[in-house]
């Protein structure tokens, strides 16, 4: 008789610089992979995870989540489960919280909004290497602003996805896009209903471009409309980005 399993969502945060992304890759240290052998080794059973999002090599995630099964029904009453696996785990990986939820919830389609900053630094800083990407110039960040109202306009970014993806649609819907400047300091920050591989790093790169007036608001909005990768910007390093925020109902957790 195959024992049913509850399915539980994991919460945790990691630094991105020693992954080659969040997904499980043939001889590569990755996130997933790092995770289900924590979670098999503390649970004693094979454990499959299901991410949020495939973060690509380098980039953070201050708020990341994951499904698993189990035939284990009482872990989120199992006060030392989080200690023990971040024991397992490396510094660079936490884990926060764990909830039950209902067995077809899911880590990755059940999100509401995910939400994603990328940081910023006018001067050269060596801690904050490996986390902000430093851009030497005045930049116009008024300018950036006004773009990202135009973002909040449209739904095709097929323009700023990665070539060749597998997704079905580059339709997304943008709730909120700004630049916030604090010091020598700027970040970008967006939330949508989802994001395309490669889209914040593909529209801070293009933005970038229109703080140093090498386009204007009329060209951004070109490249939207072209739905074309190749017209817009060079994507920005991967080291800048951190995932900040996934929402999901409340409805899914038991």
């Amino acid at each position: 008789m195959i024992p049913v399993k509850s399915r539980y969502f994991l919460f945790l945060s990691y630094k991105g610089t020693n992954f080659h992304g969040w997904q499980i890759q043939p001889e590569a240290v990755t996130v997933q992979k790092t995770l289900d052998i924590a979670l098999g080794l503390v649970l004693k059973e094979k454990i499959s995870t299901t991410g949020a999002g495939r973060t690509d090599t380098g980039v953070h995630a201050l708020v990341f989540c994951a499904h698993f099964d189990s035939i284990r029904e009482d872990l989120a009453s199992d006060n030392k489960l989080i200690f023990r696996l971040n024991r397992l785990l490396p510094p660079d990986i936490a884990v926060k919280s764990l909830k039950k939820a209902h067995p077809d919830a899911n880590a990755r389609y059940s999100a509401i909004s995910r939400t994603y900053e990328y940081h910023v630094t006018r001067v050269k800083d060596p801690f904050t290497e490996g986390w902000s990407w430093f851009i030497h110039g005045n930049i116009n960040i008024s300018e950036m602003n006004e773009a990202c109202k135009l973002l909040l306009k449209q739904s095709d970014f097929t323009s700023f996805s990665r070539l060749h993806s597998d997704t079905k649609t580059n339709i997304c819907k943008i709730h909120s896009a700004e630049w916030v400047e604090s010091g020598n300091r700027l970040v970008f920050k967006i939330r949508a209903d989802r994001f395309l591989r490669n889209m914040v790093r593909a529209i801070v790169g293009t933005m970038i471009d229109i703080g140093f007036c090498k386009l204007d608001l009329h060209e951004f909005e070109d490249i939207i409309f072209a739905r074309d990768r190749c017209r817009a910007g060079k994507s920005a390093p991967a080291k800048g980005l951190f995932l900040t925020d996934i929402e999901y109902p409340s409805e899914i957790f038991i």
